[in-house]
């Protein structure tokens, strides 16, 4: 048995943001952060007050977390990044709504009182001449991870302890986040104070300005005097908040959040669930009415409709049906649909299937078809616009030393890159049946199929070429094409000029994928210029189309699934990164790092000055220790993360990575993160700073093998499509969301028996039909008992350790 917390996030959109720039906008974009780590960077959307993003993520979380922030900022090229406001939200706010948070919520103005984090060493005892108590004892041992308030990276703490009027202050430890006192503070403890409290709070020295505020703790004497004393690590917590004088007028923010605590079971417990899901895509292959199929389609809300998906796709493949079960998927949309033209156009629960089965199987396939076109348009950043109500001249520049652009020279000069890059990207279309992964080809084929007998009139004859394009083309190839970054094509998001460049291709392509030769820029009569390219584009989409399901059945889903399973651990992940590897030497003055192709597989780590290298180095994921960030200040990067692992004689080397922005590193570090989480010989503490000059960059410490200032943090990671699978894990998503509709379900279940009961059936196959649901309904309840159980057992051992606490 397992507990796993999951964050659902979606970044909507903003608006009313105030104005940051000279040019009367902003450029803004947002940072997410749970408690105090940056996990999340979105795309900057320019020169907008009202800014859309429509970014997703998935963040699996450690059950420790206590906060997620959003905060927005305004992008400056010359300058240091202007923060805009924040919005917060606790763990306890989110899991008091279980069907997610929805909505605008106002940005606040960022409190430095409130921008604390960290933890504070402390052993607090009462002390007195026999039984009666006359003297509290602070002892303030050290203390971690505090706020950076200095330029350099870091701050200069120290503490101040106060009682019934009396201050104490320690000793100031400069430049460190990771303090070091050792100091012990005395008052005198009187009855008639016992309801003060004592606070314990930190603070950055500055020599010039104010100090700044990181942090308090506050005791409580009459809980001191009973336990007598109380050591441990305590949380750094804010001031009382201040009121914003800016409140309301900072913008809003528009977020879905939806966070989920799931107990996963042992195998077992799901295993009647998954048979009964398996054996209704068995009888629709054998010609019977697929009941808990059909059931699931009718009954998942728009709402929940590409969470279930996901999880449906995960679990069929993992049982080796997911061709099976997109096919009923096919045939139970086909026959709800009397208009061709609306085919697959909503988002039902098969395009929702056919959108997560594209990214779990197609990516390679995608980065191989797009990659070089992409690359060629981020590298030439040439200025394409073909709508003359948006065409700058001053964007375009000048054609020569005396002549400026005309506004039709501008559009001649898009019209030519954009047919290039259109016919780059088409050819490469054309060519990739060659390489095209064969269970994506077989799927084609069936939805093709399928279509060409649900629709075999003459005058529909372009439908199944369409019902293909709308997921290939529509649903996957145009996407990633507007947002590269989200389909890991690009390592950051394209600027302003990038933008409209992918956006007006990505427009192309959708007017071909629609395969109408004569209204294809009616809509938008600018894009006329490229109609002959899209004339041309839509024969040679035909012809790809021919070809792709004109496929083999000699294979089947076994590939994917071997690559894709949990025995088959992480899928290959690769790059170019900075890299410096230390054993047993001092940190250089100079920059150590050298540029190194990477690549994450399924036992090692590797990396070689090229992608073609003979000669590599690797490190076996089962001897890595610890993966975990570097402070700013050690190399003057914020984007730098350490490996730490032993080599064959047991000795400890840290292979330090240099990432080029704040997503790579989250991507690379949440990769390597869940390849390590089986491993069991792993550190507790690490030193976030690096060893130079003879001491620890992070606590002063002098001695290198001292085990570490912070303690390792195992839990944030970001949801991949290249995630292995946990069949238990899939299992219990799909019975969480069944339990939830179970009574909706039964009730069309009722619905659903009497449309069928006039058709001619032999009695004891619709008494085998009957039997199966009920075995459906049963299994959901069993689940649900296990549950319970287990909701039971954990609520008697809490209880057990509060009573030895008590007792202790």
């Amino acid at each position: 048995m397992s507990k796993r917390s999951t964050l659902f996030i979606r970044i909507v959109e903003g608006k009313n943001l105030p104005i940051k720039d000279i040019t009367g906008s902003s450029d803004p974009y947002c940072i997410v952060r749970i408690d105090n780590e940056a996990i999340i960077r979105t795309a900057t959307i320019w020169k907008t007050l009202s800014p859309f993003w429509g970014e997703e993520y998935n963040v699996h979380l450690p059950p420790s977390f206590h906060t997620v922030s959003f905060y927005v900022l305004d992008e400056d090229s010359l300058s240091r990044d202007d923060v805009i406001g924040k919005v917060s939200i606790s763990k306890e706010a989110l899991a008091a709504k279980p069907q997610g948070v929805d909505g605008w919520l106002n940005l606040t103005e960022i409190d430095p009182d409130e921008e604390v984090q960290g933890e504070i060493h402390l052993h607090i005892s009462v002390l007195g001449d026999g039984d009666v108590p006359t003297r509290l004892r602070c002892q303030v041992m050290e203390a971690r991870d505090l706020a950076k308030k200095d330029r350099n990276g870091a701050s200069d703490p120290f503490v101040r302890v106060r009682y019934n009027g009396k201050t104490h202050e320690s000793a100031v430890v400069k430049k460190t986040r990771y303090p070091r006192w050792n100091e012990s503070f005395e008052f005198e403890l009187e009855d008639a104070t016992a309801d003060s409290p004592l606070s314990v709070e930190v603070w950055d020295w500055d020599l010039v300005s104010r100090n700044d505020f990181l942090g308090k703790v506050l005791f409580n004497i009459s809980r001191l005097q009973s336990a007598q004393q109380e050591e441990g690590w305590f949380r750094l917590g804010p001031d009382k908040p201040k009121h914003s004088q800016h409140e309301g007028t900072l913008g809003s923010l528009r977020l879905q959040l939806r966070l989920r605590d799931e107990t996963v079971l042992p195998s077992s417990h799901y295993q009647p669930l998954t048979e009964l899901l398996c054996q209704s895509v068995d009888s629709h292959v054998n010609g019977n009415w697929p009941d808990l199929i059909m059931l699931i389609d009718e009954t998942t809300t728009a709402e929940s409709r590409q969470e279930v998906a996901n999880n449906l796709v995960k679990l069929f493949l993992g049982q080796g049906l997911l061709k099976e079960f997109l096919d009923v998927l096919f045939k139970l949309e086909l026959d709800k649909t009397t208009e061709p033209n609306t085919l697959f156009r909503s988002n039902s629960l098969a395009s929702k299937s056919m959108e997560s089965f594209l990214k779990v199987a197609g990516m390679q396939y995608l980065h191989r078809l797009l990659g070089p076109t992409i690359n060629r348009i981020f590298e030439e950043r040439k200025y394409v616009e073909l709508d003359p109500n948006k065409v700058e001249l001053r964007e375009a520049g000048c054609t020569g030393l005396h002549r400026t652009q005309t506004e039709a020279d501008i559009i001649q000069q898009s019209t030519t890159h954009l047919q290039s890059y259109l016919s780059e990207l088409l050819n490469a279309i054309l060519q990739s049946a060659m390489y095209c992964p064969l269970v994506l080809c077989q799927v084609f084929r069936q939805l093709y199929q399928r279509v060409q007998a649900r629709f075999p009139d003459p005058e529909y004859r372009k439908v199944k070429f369409i019902a293909v394009t709308s997921f290939l083309c529509l649903r996957f190839i145009s996407p990633a094409i507007m947002s590269p970054r989200l389909f890991h094509l690009r390592d950051k998001h394209a600027d302003a000029r990038t933008s409209r460049t992918l956006l007006l291709l990505a427009k192309a392509i959708q007017m071909i994928a629609n395969l109408d030769t004569l209204a294809c820029c009616s809509k938008e009569p600018w894009m006329n210029p490229l109609q002959p390219t899209i004339q041309h584009g839509i024969a040679q989409l035909k012809d790809f189309i021919t070809r792709l399901v004109s496929c083999d059945d000699a294979e089947d889903l076994s590939d994917l699934q071997e690559r894709m399973s949990l025995q088959c651990g992480t899928m290959e992940k690769e790059g170019y990164l900075l890299l410096h590897r230390t054993k047993d030497k001092c940190m250089p003055m100079t920059s150590p790092f050298k540029k190194y192709f990477v690549t994450l597989s399924r036992d090692t780590l590797s990396y070689a000055r090229t992608q073609h290298s003979k000669k590599s180095s690797f490190i076996s994921l089962p001897k890595i220790k610890a993966v975990e960030k570097v402070e700013e200040k050690s190399f003057g990067s914020a984007n730098v993360m350490q490996i730490i692992s032993s080599d064959d004689t047991g000795q400890l080397e840290t292979l330090y990575l240099d990432c080029k922005s704040v997503n790579e590193l989250n991507h690379w570090h949440s990769a390597l993160r869940k390849a390590c989480s089986h491993n069991t010989d792993t550190m507790s503490s690490y030193h976030p700073g690096v060893y130079k000059a003879d001491r620890w960059s992070c606590c002063h410490q002098k001695d290198k093998a001292d085990t570490g200032c912070d303690k390792t943090k195992h839990g944030v990671t970001l949801q991949e499509w290249y995630d292995p699978l946990d069949p238990d894990l899939e299992s219990q998503l799909i019975y969480r969301h069944l339990h939830g509709v179970q009574q909706v379900m039964k009730e069309k279940y009722l619905e659903l028996k009497k449309l069928h009961e006039n058709e001619e059936e032999q009695p004891e196959k619709g008494q085998k039909k009957t039997d199966g649901v009920m075995r459906f309904f049963s299994a959901l309840q069993d689940l649900h008992n296990s549950h319970l159980a287990v909701e039971e057992e954990e609520r008697s051992k809490n209880k057990n350790n509060f009573l030895l606490e008590l007792q202790t």
